[in-house]
């Protein structure tokens, strides 16, 4: 009798039509904006000014989000990350591409998944900073429910764009809203939802800038993915969002695979060699019927740490071999977290439109023992299809392989 197989292929999914794309990011508010900050290789990086934070390192900050407000009706949802949901769910006609699909589908058919890693817990921390001297108590009313549990930006969302279909969250770090794909992949398969609003919002706070800095693994200036003298990450917000309806060939950009792993070799440092994250890729590529050659470009999870970075560049060796064209965008917006895997597909999106590779900023030399093709300089190539990798702690692992729909006909 043969033994199953180590690492079964899971069952086929449908394609997915990405028929809405929005972020924004800490280089502005919107896919233009970002459009612009890659092309013109501007950072949107700086020097930590959140707060009272006292930490020798830069982040990614969206600005004026103190300004934001939300309607009226959904005032208890009032937090930063949902802020930064509700300026993203204004940006490039979103929203109303929601409403146009819930005339097609109806409201209770359009489903919610939203990746976070820390949701609105900001809140939380400011409230503890104003508790009673004397008694302790909380302010009041605090609306925990709807400012910090990880549904909170799902049952906004929901609530923001008058939908009645099913909502969840995905917290799995920083493959969250890369994994969100994968459960839209679900609902639609089982008939529960037409479409799914999917993406992932992640706002700075203290508990992610502060316990960050304590694992070391912040650095002191911009970070410099796979820069032969990198030092760690630089911290970023945002928020993203895609919508996905079931593949008609309609939407001018197609969901063609996920490849989701969880190879829990420690619980902050990933496989030396990478092997979930080989995994999560070969699996994006079966889910896809695709070969590694037909991949034009790979927007690495390319934090700037150097355990992520050599593990993603030896599983990118195992999968494509040597010289496989890739970059990571995280100089432009910070590790984005939670948003990391939106961030990504928004910003290979953007590659497949207007034609163009973006060089990782900030980098100078990279590291000699990397054997992938890692762009320094924008090119000027428009890549069929793209992957884009996010890499969470646990060894929660997640790619996408996406493109346009005649090029996986």
């Amino acid at each position: 009798m043969s033994l199953p197989s180590v690492h079964p292929s899971p069952p086929r999914l449908p394609r997915l039509g990405i028929t809405a794309l929005t972020a924004t990011t800490a280089a502005g508010p919107g896919q233009g904006a970002l459009l612009d900050a890659l092309r013109d290789r501007r950072g949107a990086l700086a020097p930590c000014d959140f707060l009272d934070v006292d930490l020798p390192t830069w982040i990614g900050r969206v600005a004026d989000l103190e300004s934001v407000s939300l309607p009226g009706d959904l005032a208890d949802y009032d937090c930063r990350n949902n802020r930064l949901a509700e300026l993203g769910l204004q940006q490039d006609g979103f929203a109303e591409a929601v409403a146009a699909a819930v005339q097609r589908h109806g409201a209770e058919r359009i489903g919610v998944v939203l990746g976070t890693s820390t949701s609105g817990i900001l809140h939380t921390e400011l409230a503890f900073r104003a508790r009673d001297p004397e008694t302790g108590a909380l302010p009041s009313p605090l609306h925990y429910a709807n400012t910090h549990e990880l549904s909170s930006a799902p049952r906004f969302v929901r609530e923001r764009l008058g939908l009645k279909g099913p909502i969840y969250a995905v917290s799995t770090a920083c493959s969250s809203s890369g994994k969100v794909f994968a459960s839209a992949q679900r609902l639609i398969a089982t008939g529960l939802c037409d479409a799914v609003v999917v993406g992932g919002v992640d706002s700075l706070c203290l508990t992610t800038l502060y316990g960050f800095a304590s694992l070391e693994l912040t650095s002191t200036g911009p970070c410099r993915p796979g820069d032969a003298t990198r030092d760690g990450i630089s911290i970023g917000e945002a928020a993203g969002f895609a919508m996905v309806e079931a593949d008609r060939g309609e939407a001018a950009l197609c969901l063609f695979g996920v490849g989701e792993s969880v190879d829990a070799h420690h619980m902050s440092t990933p496989h030396p060699e990478g092997r979930g994250a080989e995994l999560a890729m070969c699996r994006a590529l079966d889910a896809a019927s695709l070969s590694p050659e037909s991949v034009d470009y790979v927007n690495l999870h390319g934090t700037a740490s150097r355990v992520n970075d050599a593990a993603e560049d030896r599983a990118l060796e195992s999968v494509f071999g040597p010289g496989q064209v890739c970059s990571s965008t995280k100089g432009w917006t910070g590790h984005t977290l939670g948003a990391a895997g939106i961030t990504g597909l928004v910003t290979g999106a953007l590659a497949i439109e207007h034609g163009f590779l973006p060089g990782t900023l900030n980098t100078e030399q990279v590291d000699p023992d990397f054997t992938a093709d890692y762009l320094l300089g924008n090119r000027d190539r428009r890549p069929s299809r793209v992957m884009t990798n996010s890499f969470g702690f646990g060894g929660n692992n997640c790619s996408l392989l996406f493109g346009r729909p005649e090029e996986n006909a």
